[in-house]
């Protein structure tokens, strides 16, 4: 079901003006699931995320699986993340889903940073907003791949003042951009300053850093879970290693997982049951539904 923008606020404050009626609410309703695609949280094209909102919900107890899409800051679209959500829906039923996209960069005109980080907080402040209307508690556990994965961190450790996220599943995420891995690449000082919006930071400043999620890793920290390749010709292991050490530095729970093959698409069939499983057993603990 698509909605306009327009169409989807009265919708909305419609449905928030029943919750809070109590002439209006019957405890023995029991609302039923409902998917609403492409809601526009921003005033561009790509600031839209569907929403999967499930049978039996309410605002006391239906939390929320965030979804991050990937593609190098640069490409990549909500729908590459249909695997998630099927394995949530199936396995997970009582939890919502956010399927979000934001603001692609592009060289010269968009730059990446700080503008997906703030894209995210937009998103999570409007679903927060109306919580009530969709009947969802707005407690979060947040899962990102490969670039969806850094701005998932970046999000977690360096802008959720209220600490809505409550844990971060981390699949073959660049958390270090100063890893040589990097910085040895032809162009890399180019590429970089692409995707930065200079007049967002400090003259001079090490973009790089300031980018990079091991350096704002603290004690408010998320669990964090982190899945890497021994073999990813994209996201080297050596930002995997460096994350799980700034996060035990921290003392911050963790786990680590590290897997034969590549950026996640080549991992086995037992790799990634060995995942889910991982990510099942962090959401039992950091985002129970009582």
């Amino acid at each position: 079901m698509k909605l306009t923008k327009i169409y989807w606020l009265i919708l909305s404050f419609i449905a928030l003006f029943s919750s809070c009626n109590p002439d209006q609410q019957d405890d023995d309703v029991i609302l039923s699931a409902l998917v609403l695609e492409n809601i526009q949280y921003g005033n561009n094209e790509d600031e839209i995320f569907d929403l999967y909102l499930p049978e039996g919900r309410s605002s006391s107890k239906t939390k929320v699986i965030v979804l991050i899409h990937g593609g190098g800051w640069v490409n990549g679209d909500k729908n590459d993340m249909a695997t998630y959500v099927d394995y949530f829906q199936s396995n997970h039923p009582d939890y919502a889903i956010l399927n979000l996209n934001y603001t692609l960069s592009v060289a010269g005109s968009i730059p990446a940073f700080p503008n997906q980080y703030l894209d995210i907080q937009l998103a999570l402040n409007y679903v927060t907003l109306f919580s009530e209307a969709f009947q969802i508690l707005p407690e979060y556990g947040m899962l990102g791949r490969s670039a969806g994965a850094h701005l998932a961190m970046m999000y977690d450790y360096a802008y959720d003042a209220a600490n809505e996220v409550k844990f971060i599943a981390n699949i073959v995420g660049p958390s270090n951009l100063e890893d040589p891995f990097y910085t040895n690449q032809p162009n890399y000082e180019d590429r970089l300053e692409q995707l930065v919006e200079e007049s967002q930071y400090p003259e001079d400043a090490n973009y790089a850093l300031l980018n990079s999620p091991i350096y704002y890793t603290n004690q408010f920290s998320s669990p964090t879970l982190m899945f890497y390749g021994k073999r990813d010709q994209i996201v080297p292991l050596s930002n995997g290693n460096d994350l799980h050490q700034a996060l035990n530095l921290e003392d911050q729970s963790n786990i680590y997982s590290i897997y034969n093959g590549g950026h996640g698409n080549d991992w086995t069939e037992e790799e990634r049951a060995d995942m889910f499983n991982k990510i099942d057993n962090y959401l039992f603990t950091y985002l129970p539904i009582d």
